[in-house]
């Protein structure tokens, strides 16, 4: 005796089974993640406040904080007719990718009130990316290591606190937090 199928023909043709997936997507957790180095900064509002709040807004968004500075109050750098600001910095974790992360940092600068305004003008938060662990980057939105690191008291002096011995550009941070002009810098209190 012979089978028949019967049945009508399907539209969306014949079923076919579903490929065995052979390598599992990696978790979020099992991906590299690397350390990187986050300059704060505010002079509106209730800065220092600002400032915690921030470091846990991206606590909060995967980031895994690992080391904060004390705070600074410094004199305004670029333009100078505005507050004084308070700044630190931070180490932390992550596997995201350089662009990745900085959409995170913009994200929770605007959840954070941040409205494009002049360059180097009052603002109630400022994140910016230091640096990425083994990931040099340079494109029209990001360059890391940040070019203004070595140059800028009021990042050197909280991330020496943090990461003495980090070396940018041939050079240990400490050392440079050392040798660099530390006028109108005052270290304030913990974070």
């Amino acid at each position: 005796m012979t089978w028949r199928n019967t049945s009508p023909p399907s539209k969306s043709g014949p079923k076919l089974p579903k490929p065995e997936v052979t390598q599992p997507e990696p978790k979020a957790d099992s991906l590299p993640r690397r350390r990187v180095g986050l300059g704060l900064g505010a002079n509106l509002g209730d800065p220092a406040a600002n400032l915690r709040r921030a470091v846990a807004l991206l606590r909060e968004a995967g980031l895994d904080i690992e080391a904060v500075s004390s705070l600074y109050r410094t004199k305004p750098w670029g333009v100078t007719d505005q507050p004084d600001f308070v700044n630190a910095c931070a180490l932390a974790r992550t596997a995201l990718e350089p662009l990745a992360l900085l959409d995170l940092v913009q994200a929770t600068e605007r959840a954070m009130g941040r409205r494009p305004t002049r360059r180097w003008g009052p603002r109630p938060i400022d994140i910016d990316l230091l640096f990425i662990e083994d990931a040099p980057w340079r494109d029209r939105r990001l360059t890391l290591p940040h070019e203004g690191l070595m140059q800028r008291a009021f990042v050197l002096l909280p991330l020496a606190e943090i990461a003495p011995d980090l070396v940018v550009g041939g050079a240990r941070v400490a050392d440079a937090a050392e040798a660099i002009d530390r006028s109108g810098i005052v270290r304030i209190g913990a974070f």
